[in-house]
């Protein structure tokens, strides 16, 4: 009955575990996985807002009221269209004006160049003094500028009418906001008061992303890193970009520091739009064809056995694939290794030494000579890796199974870059599929 019951246990558990075993009643019962090929990330995540790469804000040239608009939301214009106008009758008044000051002063000009002409005359003849003269040439030269600044006053009109009540699009674009009513009162640029009538953006197929990273993560971003971004308006799809470039200026906000990543994506279909928030990854470094074991099966230590049986067991584990001249020497360094902590352990020093029994468990004892690193030296030199140039020593772990004979036996690993869920690891043997203890249940 007790066998039903565990086989039926079994049938419940989720597609990661294979299996379980008991090995009598009230024992153990072990949860497994299966030591699986497939693809590892490690990223950095983050959140951020869609932009446009480039926006302009259009603000009037000159005050006045609205009195057309030819352009609405999401309108494409070309340079030089006009998007609005603004009422000119005010401005053509003036000009009458103005015109007739023109006039005025043209005419004083011109008297005043008679009289000087005449006043040259009789200076020849020495008819009337020096000082006369320069009187009259000064006069000239008034009444020269006052022509000059009516007619400087005009044109300064005449632009307003025939270019500055025509606001215009500055690039070739699309209309994103447009702030401005039939009616309205618009003040030009030089004032305080002003604010944009319309602001475009000069292409929406190529957008860029501000995403915000901690201090403790961004020493992983860099220009031209692969970035993966979702969208919770667009379930389903995931979406890629790039690094273009890392803002030094530090955002503080609640004692929080961060920095402001700039990522360029594509948006040819246009499907994203300004404005929105997504979901960043990013690649900080990725695994391909490598062999992957949960988490949890790294965590996993025996609770029936105490620590030199552990000791034991990986120690074993360490022998196996070594020569009869390694066996030697490592059997022989665990003997003079116990030997010694058996001496320390007499003369009451609370701290064992790295060589012994703990030493052993975690790999840095004696008999784990060639343990230290990879095979060939690297994580997975037959793995499709991208990621930074130098990456983290690989750190050697145990996999606990059941042996052909239906006891406890472990395979000592190497582990590579994790995504909080599964980790890479490396192998001398070809463990590829096979069933490795996950938990256990008592």
């Amino acid at each position: 009955m007790l066998k039903n019951r565990i086989f039926a246990f079994c049938a419940l558990l989720p597609f990661v575990f294979s299996g379980c075993m008991s090995k009598k009643s009230g024992a153990a019962v072990y949860e497994f996985a299966e030591v699986r090929r497939g693809t590892l990330e490690r990223t950095v995540s983050s959140a951020g807002t869609i932009n446009p790469v480039s926006t302009v804000k259009v603000l009037p040239r000159m005050s006045g009221k609205v009195e057309k608009i030819n352009v609405d939301f999401n309108d494409t214009v070309r340079k030089g269209d006009i998007l609005a106008e603004l009422n000119t009758d005010m401005l053509r008044l003036q000009r009458e004006q103005q015109l007739a000051q023109v006039i005025k002063s043209r005419a004083n000009h011109e008297l005043q160049r008679i009289n000087h002409e005449a006043q040259q005359t009789l200076a020849d003849k020495k008819l009337i003094s020096d000082y006369e003269l320069k009187n009259s040439q000064t006069n000239l030269d008034i009444q020269a500028a006052d022509l000059a600044a009516a007619e400087a006053n005009l044109r300064v009109i005449e632009t307003e009418i025939n270019q500055y009540a025509f606001i215009t699009s500055p690039i070739d674009g699309i209309v994103l906001e447009r702030n401005i009513n039939v009616g309205d009162t618009v003040v030009d640029s030089s004032s305080n008061n002003s604010t944009s009538i319309f602001t475009l953006a000069e292409n929406l197929q190529e957008m860029q992303i501000e995403a915000g990273v901690g201090e403790l993560d961004v020493t992983s971003i860099h220009k031209g890193q692969a970035v993966r971004f979702t969208l919770e308006s667009l379930p389903g799809r995931s979406f890629a970009g790039v690094v273009e470039t890392l803002r030094m200026v530090p955002v503080v906000s609640n004692n929080v520091v961060s920095y402001t990543v700039i990522i360029n994506v594509e948006n040819q279909d246009g499907s994203l739009l300004p404005g929105m928030t997504c979901a960043v990854d990013f690649i900080v470094e990725r695994s391909e064809n490598i062999l992957t074991v949960p988490n949890a099966a790294l965590r996993y230590q025996p609770t029936g056995l105490g620590e030199g049986e552990i000791a034991d067991i990986v120690f074993n584990s360490g022998l196996e694939g070594m020569d009869e001249e390694q066996r030697k020497d490592a059997l022989e360094e665990r003997s003079r290794a116990e030997a010694q902590s058996q001496a320390v352990s007499r003369q009451g020093v609370n701290a064992a030494p790295a060589t012994g029994l703990a030493g052993l468990i975690t790999g840095g004892g004696p008999g784990m000579q060639g343990m230290g690193r990879p095979p060939g030296g690297g994580r997975g030199a037959e793995a499709g890796q991208s990621g930074p140039a130098e990456r983290q020593p690989a750190a050697m772990k145990n996999l606990w199974y059941i042996n052909g004979e239906g006891k406890l036996n472990v395979i000592r690993v190497w582990t590579g870059i994790s995504n909080g869920v599964n980790t890479e690891i490396i192998s001398t043997e070809d463990i590829e599929g096979k069933q490795i203890i996950l938990r256990e249940k008592i």
